[in-house]
C-alpha cells in the first residue's frame, strides 16, 4: 500500500485516449484531488475513431469525446486539460509527439506523471504502447534545457519529474485504496456516454475488479501501479 507515499502539489495524467484515465487510475486521482493535488490531464488523442456509428465523423466525436473527458475530469476534480489531437489509432513514437509531451510537462510542471505501461506484455492497442513511451521519453527530455531548447526562449524552464506511476500494468508494487473514490470512478467512467452500452454491467465489473485488486491487502477496492523513483 502506498499511505506512506507523500503527496505532490501538482500531477499529470498523459494517455491515449478520453476513458483511459478513468478506467485506469481516476479513482487515485480522485482521492488525491480530495487532499489538494492540482490534477491536470494531457490527451494525445481526442479518440476521434472510437465509434461503430457510419454516420459519425471524425471531427464530430473528437468533439464529444473531449466534452466527455472534460465531463469525467471534473467528477474526479482534474483542473486543467490538454489536448495534443493526434488522430485515434495512429500515434506513433517520434520526435515530434515527445516534443509535444515535454513542452506540456514543461507547462504544467507535475511533480508526479500517471501515465499507461509501455513495458506490459501483450498491450495490445498501439497508441497505448506509444503514449507509455511517449510519457516516458518526455519526462526525460523535460527536465534537460538542451532538449528542445527552442521551447525555452521565452519564460519557459526545464522541468524535472521525480516520481511515475504506471497504469495498466501487470506488475504493480505500489497500491492505493480508493475504496472511498470508487463511486466517483464509475461516474467518471459513465460521463463517456459515447462509449459505455451496458454501463450497469461494466460498473459492476469494475467493482469487482477493483475489489480483487485490494483483496489481498484488506482493502475493499484499489488501484494497482508500477511506481518508479526518477533521479
Amino acid at each position: 500500500m502506498a499511505d506512506e507515499f507523500p503527496l505532490p502539489k501538482r500531477a499529470m495524467a498523459i494517455f491515449a485516449h478520453p476513458d483511459d484515465v478513468d478506467f485506469g487510475c481516476s479513482g487515485t486521482l480522485a482521492l488525491w484531488a480530495d487532499r489538494g493535488v492540482h490534477i491536470t490531464y494531457c490527451l494525445l488523442t481526442s479518440g476521434n475513431k472510437g465509434t461503430h456509428d457510419p454516420k459519425m465523423t471524425p471531427l464530430r466525436l473528437s468533439r464529444i469525446r473531449e466534452k466527455e473527458q472534460q465531463a469525467a475530469g471534473r467528477v474526479v476534480g482534474a483542473k486543467e486539460f490538454t489536448f495534443l489531437r493526434h488522430d485515434d489509432g495512429e500515434l506513433e513514437v517520434s520526435m515530434k509527439l515527445r516534443g509535444e509531451v515535454c513542452k506540456a510537462i514543461r507547462i504544467h510542471k507535475p511533480d508526479v506523471v500517471f501515465a499507461q505501461d509501455p513495458w506490459r506484455e501483450y498491450q495490445m492497442h498501439p497508441d497505448h504502447r506509444v503514449a507509455g513511451w511517449s510519457a516516458m521519453d518526455g519526462i526525460i527530455a523535460a527536465r534537460d534545457h538542451l532538449f528542445f531548447k527552442e521551447q525555452l526562449r521565452g519564460k519557459l524552464t526545464h522541468h524535472r519529474v521525480r516520481h511515475v506511476y504506471l497504469f495498466g500494468t501487470a506488475e504493480p508494487n505500489v497500491w492505493f485504496d480508493i475504496t472511498s473514490t470508487l463511486d466517483r470512478k464509475i461516474d467518471a467512467i459513465g460521463s463517456h456516454k459515447s462509449q459505455v452500452g451496458d454501463f450497469k454491467g461494466l460498473s459492476q465489473r469494475m467493482r469487482a475488479f477493483a475489489g480483487s485488486t485490494g483483496r489481498g491487502w484488506g482493502l475493499e477496492a484499489a488501484e494497482g501501479f508500477r511506481y518508479l523513483e526518477l533521479a
